[in-house]
């Protein structure tokens, strides 16, 4: 039975801070890559899981990536890599795609002796329209013959895999930056440096290119060799990444996308929570801002190399169930991304892998974990919506200071006429519907759910007195809560069309507000959840409920 929510008006906390003119000129706002902004990255050793295989493809992960194609005019970029890459031995005998043997002391999560066959290319023939990078074991590639066998071995199959205009980038050893720190075990010895990685991985990358002349050459012409590098898994490790770039890690210009890790905090660590980890917008903006900061000190102008998350979510070690799994992370996958893109972040791949608590989805039945869509998902589909077809009108992307940490609001803009084309408000405000937050159960004696109210000017620009504006709005009960979540009332879990949108019945159709003669225009928004302000979207066709995102 659902929880029967009471409401209570207020004014927002930010409501000073909303009025901030949204058509000012001295508004900064970034633009991110019009070609899959939203994209994922996919641990090496679940991707058969993901994409299954020519026998067994998995049409509903493909079905969850066409949702989001759909909305951005580009399905995700897939990024196939993660720890397990820098684990993953070649066994030309094999005759399945992957064996994984688990060291429960190393990782629950994840095995840590694997093997992959010929089969585990065929995974990248499963999703059409979708490009990939493929990542190579490092770790053990540079230090040992089976390791340096391996990347011989591999890279005709990956090139083969992947010369069907599906070919993304390549990249070379996954978080080098922890290979004498790791908790899964050191690879490296304490005498690791940024010297003796870039050696490393200079030696490894000229082999792949040679390889590539020999099994697919044609992969090296046209702008299609490049790597995503260094793929640190932050700042300030042991690892620095402007030392790195001094040391000459793009000696040979093959860099073509400055990648970088990201992870809001670790999903062991004492004293995480939703409100004060994960929906909490400074923590956020510092956590990014590190990374410009650092991008900043190897291209003090900006104008290098482009800046990418090539891995990130919210908990590191995979998330933590009740926090990583909820409502409230899908919140805070919205605010990462779109504060991201406004500062300089030209595309995200969020991590996922089979059984983790932060995934999007889970693609497969496991004795672990249910097949089915997860709440982060629909904060994929969120930030897909708000950014729009980029391939058609680009986008730049700004931030609209508000008041409090509990909530962050942005604009996007056409890159090419500067036209306000939506504002969306994320209310963090945690509300609980459930049994101790656990996302379980019901909670009994809830308190009335408080709707804060945004007012913003829009006057200075083509939209004017009278104009409807169409409302978009991310909703669940709660940001405990891990099902019964919606975008602009379509669902898409498994059990309805097994990940296709599907309009539920009690959903409202037509929302729309009215720009006011002062031109200023109000929005409510309850606590835990988000509403997009869409100046662009056909409000009659909706009103008949003709229109829509699909």
């Amino acid at each position: 039975m659902r929880a029967q929510i009471a409401y209570i008006l207020v004014a927002a906390a930010g409501t000073r801070a909303a009025k901030y003119s949204i058509q000012n000129s001295l508004i900064t706002a970034n633009q991110p890559f019009a070609d899959a902004f939203v994209s994922y990255s996919i641990e090496f050793s679940s991707f058969p899981d993901f994409a299954g295989n020519n026998s067994v493809p998995n049409t509903y992960s493909n079905n969850l990536l066409n949702n989001i194609g759909n909305l951005t005019g580009t399905k995700p970029y897939i990024r196939v890599g993660g720890n397990t890459q820098d684990y993953a031995l070649y066994n030309s005998s094999l005759d399945y795609a992957l064996n994984g043997t688990f060291n429960y002391n190393l990782s629950s999560d994840y095995p840590t002796t694997i093997f992959i066959g010929p089969s585990y290319f065929e995974s990248y023939a499963q999703w059409p329209d979708v490009k990939f990078s493929h990542g190579f074991n490092l770790a053990k590639g540079a230090n040992n013959s089976a390791g340096w066998q391996t990347l011989l071995d591999t890279v005709p199959l990956a090139c083969q895999a992947l010369s069907h205009g599906n070919l993304y980038m390549w990249e070379y050893g996954n978080e080098p930056d922890l290979y004498s720190t790791s908790s899964q075990g050191p690879v490296r010895p304490t005498t690791w440096n940024e010297s003796w990685y870039v050696s490393q991985w200079l030696n490894g990358t000229q082999q792949i290119k040679a390889s590539l002349q020999q099994s697919c050459p044609q992969l090296l012409a046209n702008g299609t060799y490049g790597y995503l590098a260094p793929s640190f898994a932050g700042v300030g490790n042991h690892l620095k990444l402007p030392a790195t770039w001094e040391a000459g890690l793009d000696k040979d210009q093959d860099i073509t996308l400055l990648s970088t890790h990201n992870y809001i905090s670790g999903a062991n660590v004492l004293g995480v929570t939703l409100q004060g980890t994960l929906l909490n917008h400074s923590i956020t903006k510092n956590s990014v801002n590190a990374h410009i900061t650092e991008y900043e000190q190897i291209f003090p102008n900006g104008s290098g190399v482009p800046l990418i998350f090539g891995e990130t979510n919210s908990l590191y070690n995979e998330g933590r169930p009740g926090l990583s799994n909820t409502f409230g992370a899908a919140l805070w996958g919205v605010d990462f991304n779109l504060y991201s893109a406004s500062v300089g972040i030209k595309r995200v791949h969020m991590h996922m892998g089979t059984n983790y608590r932060y995934g999007s989805w889970q693609p497969i039945e496991t004795v672990n974990a249910t097949i089915g869509t997860k709440a982060p998902y629909y904060g994929n589909i969120a930030v897909a919506a708000f950014l729009g077809n980029t391939l058609k009108n680009p986008v730049s992307i700004a931030e609209i200071p508000l008041a409090d940490d509990t909530e962050s609001a942005y604009a996007a803009y056409s890159a090419a006429s500067s036209e306000l084309l939506r504002t969306m408000v994320i209310n963090m405000n945690t509300y609980n519907t459930t049994l101790d937050g656990s996302g379980l159960g019901e909670a009994t004696n809830l308190t009335a759910r408080t709707v804060r109210v945004y007012t913003f000017d829009v006057g200075g620009g083509s939209i004017q007195p009278g104009d409807l504006v169409g409302v978009q709005r991310l909703s669940a009960n709660g940001s405990d809560a891990i099902t019964g979540i919606t975008w602009d009332g379509y669902s898409f879990n498994y059990e309805l069309d097994e990940g296709k949108p599907v309009r539920l019945a009690n959903s409202t159709l037509g929302e729309y507000v009215v720009v006011k003669n002062d031109s200023t225009i109000s929005i409510g928004v309850p606590d835990s959840s988000a509403a997009v302000l869409n100046f662009a979207l056909n409000v009659s066709a909706l009103v008949n409920g003709t229109g829509g995102s699909w």
